[in-house]
């Protein structure tokens, strides 16, 4: 089989498929909690902390000179970030909450509670000793 036959199977399995629409849609949905933190839930915060801009709180390590650029630790950003990851991590976790509870349920195999008879090879209950119908030894 060749390279692209080969690649052409493993691209159409199912979950290969299912993983990249995962991909797509998580992408896609950390663009939207990107925005919600930055936009609306930053915003109300900084303002209740005395008007803080968290994306430009900043510790500056070395000053702008006119050969280099300012050194900085960006931590504002990195709160945003942080709180990014928060909400997604929370989102996901619903999510899987929510398909474990709507997955069927794997049923557990019942062990037998009756056997047969070897004599007469009538149904009996699994802990008879003797054969109700035949009277025979069961051992």
């Amino acid at each position: 089989m060749n390279m692209l036959a080969e690649f052409k199977d493993f691209a159409m399995r199912g979950n290969v498929a299912d993983m990249a629409v995962g991909i797509i849609i998580g992408g896609a949905f950390g663009k939207i909690v990107s925005s919600l933190v930055n936009d609306v839930i930053m915003p109300p915060i900084g303002l209740l902390m005395g008007n803080v801009d968290f994306s430009n709180l900043v510790i500056t390590l070395q000053d702008k000179t006119a050969e280099t650029e300012a050194v900085t630790l960006r931590y504002g950003v990195f709160i945003n970030t942080t709180l990014d990851f928060i909400i997604v991590a929370f989102a996901i976790f619903l999510l899987i909450k929510q398909m474990n509870r709507f997955r069927k349920k794997e049923e557990t195999p019942v062990a037998p509670n009756v056997k047969e008879c070897p004599k007469c090879i009538s149904k009996i209950d699994i802990r008879a000793i003797r054969c109700p119908h035949c009277t025979s030894d069961i051992a």
